[in-house]
C-alpha cells in the first residue's frame, strides 16, 4: 500500500517549535498549533492581528524582523526570556526568516522552547556539585562534632551551678541545639546511613524556622510567610530539613543586611508542584518550599559554582550554608535551585510527595 501524502500544513501542526509567518507589517497570517499553544491563543484570535500585541515580551523581537527585511537572510536570537501565560518566563531560541510566498515578501518566525532543556542542564550541574562537596562537608562535620560535645558538656556543668531557674532555661536551650546538631553531623557522617523520616507537617517545621529568622534579623528586615494550608504532610527527616531551611533563611537575611536594600523583605512560601524531574525521576507532584528576597541578588562570578564548599559572596563567609543544604535534601529525593537578578532572589526546595 502507497503512503498518503501528508499536507504541508498538517506536517507543521505536528512540529514543536513554534512556527508562525507574518507580512510586512508583522500580521498574522499562518501560525501552527505549538505556536498557539505559546500565545496562549487560538488561530481565530491570532489570525490577522499584529504579532507584537499577541504577547507581552513581542517586542524583542522587532530588531530581528529589521534584520531579516533588510538583509534577506536569516537571523537568529538564542535564549531570549518570554513572559508566558500563567507568568512563569520561557527561555526560547528564535529564527527570523524573509521569504516570498507567492509575489509577497513575508516573514518566517521560528521558536524553540528550550526552557526544559535549560533547566535539565544545569539541574545536571548542580547534581555534579553535590558530588564534589559531600566529600568535604563530610570531612567538616567531623571535625565539627568534638568541640560541639565540649561546648554541650561545659553548658551542663554551668547549669548544675546556676541558682536561678530562669537562667537555667538558656543552658537547656544550648544542650538541646548541641544535641540537634550532633544527630545531624551522625547522619552526615554514617556511611549511607538513611534520614530518620517521618510523616509530618512541612508548615511545623517551617513555622520553627520562621521564629528563629524572625529573631535573627536585624531590625528593619521583615519576614513574612506565605503558606498553602492544602499542602499534604511530607515524610521527610525534620532535622535535616531545618537545617536546610535555616541554611537558605539566614543566607537571605545576611544578604538583605549588607545595606541599601529598600524595605528588606524575606518571604517563605510553599507551594505544590507537579509534573517536576528531579535528576532522572520525574516525580507528579513535588512540594516547592522557597525562600524569596529582594536583596541584591547572587554575585555573577560565583552563580555557577555557589553550591560548591568554599564559595561565598561574602567576605566573612565560610561557603558551607548552601553546599549542607543541597547535600541534606539530595538524602530526600530533592534539589536545590534558585534564580537571582538585583531586587529578586529565590531559592526553592522541590521534596517528591509521590507517596502522599
Amino acid at each position: 500500500m502507497s503512503a498518503q501524502p501528508i499536507e504541508g500544513i498538517e506536517l507543521l501542526d505536528a512540529l514543536v517549535t513554534s512556527v508562525f509567518l507574518l507580512d510586512q507589517d508583522l500580521h498574522v497570517v499562518y501560525l501552527n498549533a505549538a505556536a498557539q499553544t505559546l500565545l496562549g491563543l487560538g488561530a481565530n484570535q491570532a489570525l490577522g492581528r499584529r504579532f507584537t500585541e499577541l504577547a507581552r515580551g513581542a517586542e524583542t523581537l522587532l530588531i530581528l524582523f529589521e534584520r531579516a527585511r533588510s538583509g534577506g537572510e536569516g537571523v537568529v536570537q538564542r535564549e531570549l526570556a518570554w513572559p508566558a501565560p500563567g507568568g512563569v518566563d520561557r527561555i526560547l531560541d528564535c529564527a527570523v526568516t524573509q521569504i516570498t510566498v507567492g509575489h509577497a515578501p513575508q516573514l518566517l518566525l521560528e521558536i524553540e522552547d528550550i526552557t526544559q532543556h535549560r533547566r535539565l542542564t544545569r539541574e545536571s550541574a548542580l547534581l555534579a556539585q553535590l558530588g564534589g562537596s559531600r566529600l568535604m562537608v563530610r570531612q567538616l562535620a567531623h571535625e565539627i562534632k568534638n568541640p560541639l560535645g565540649g561546648l554541650r558538656g561545659a553548658a551542663q556543668l554551668l547549669e548544675r551551678e546556676l541558682l536561678d531557674p530562669a537562667l537555667r532555661e538558656y543552658t537547656r536551650i544550648i544542650i538541646s541545639e548541641a544535641d540537634r546538631l550532633t544527630n545531624l553531623l551522625d547522619s552526615m557522617l554514617g556511611p549511607g546511613r538513611p534520614p530518620a523520616k517521618q510523616l509530618i507537617n512541612v508548615h511545623e517545621l517551617l513555622e520553627r524556622v520562621y521564629h528563629l529568622l524572625r529573631s535573627e534579623a536585624p531590625e528593619g528586615v521583615i519576614v513574612d510567610r506565605d503558606y498553602d494550608p492544602s499542602l499534604p504532610a511530607l515524610t521527610v527527616d525534620p532535622n535535616h530539613i531545618i537545617q536546610a531551611m535555616l541554611n537558605l533563611g539566614r543566607n537571605a537575611i545576611q544578604a538583605l543586611s549588607s545595606g541599601g536594600v529598600e524595605s528588606p523583605r524575606l518571604v517563605l512560601r510553599t507551594r505544590a508542584a507537579s509534573n517536576v524531574s528531579v535528576g532522572a525521576r520525574r516525580h507528579r507532584l513535588v512540594a516547592s518550599i522557597q525562600f524569596e528576597d529582594n536583596g541584591p541578588g547572587v554575585l555573577a562570578e560565583i552563580r555557577d559554582t555557589i553550591f560548591y564548599p568554599l564559595v561565598s559572596g561574602r567576605s566573612d563567609g565560610t561557603g558551607l550554608g548552601l553546599g549542607i543544604a543541597q547535600d541534606l535534601v539530595s538524602r530526600h529525593g530533592g534539589l536545590i535551585e534558585y534564580d537571582s537578578a538585583p531586587g529578586r532572589t529565590i531559592f526553592v526546595i522541590s521534596l517528591p510527595m509521590d507517596s502522599v
